[in-house]
């Protein structure tokens, strides 16, 4: 199977469906300018890929009033990047985990629903065989 080449009609429909993810494949198809046929073709192809990972909400902030969310930088030892990762992976609280450059390793977002959560996270987190340092600042405001 050849690779899928993307193109700006590709990068658009992605736009799109970040603005708002359950928009229909017709309101998709008018918004483009292409048909329904293009827009499910194109769909198809972009999850099929992986381009397209899933489909998910995003919620007002104020809706997630308990919600602790925060950035936790982490810094690795040596070599072992590739099994650290692996193991924050099957951590369910760290939504998204980043490579960086400079003095962190890793940088992780994190979202919990209480204090004592957050705080068992970190346990959990620093725990790991491999992570020599983490630096955490809880999310107070987004702007």
């Amino acid at each position: 199977m050849k690779p899928y080449i993307y193109d700006s009609l590709d990068s658009a429909l992605i736009a799109e469906l970040r603005k708002d993810g359950r928009a229909s494949i017709s309101q998709l198809a008018s918004q483009l300018n292409v048909s329904r046929a293009t827009v499910q073709n194109r769909l198809d192809r972009l999850t099929q890929s992986g381009a397209i990972l899933g489909f998910t909400i995003r919620v007002h902030e104020e809706l997630e009033q308990d919600t602790v969310r925060a950035i936790m930088m982490i810094e690795v030892a040596g070599r072992s990047t590739s099994q650290v990762i692996q193991k924050l992976r099957g951590i369910p609280e760290l939504i998204k985990l980043h490579t960086t450059n400079g003095a962190w390793d890793l940088v992780a977002e994190l979202q919990t629903t209480s204090l004592g959560e957050f705080d068992r996270v970190l346990r959990r987190v620093r725990e790991v065989e491999g992570i020599l340092n983490s630096e955490t600042s809880i999310l107070l405001s987004s702007l």
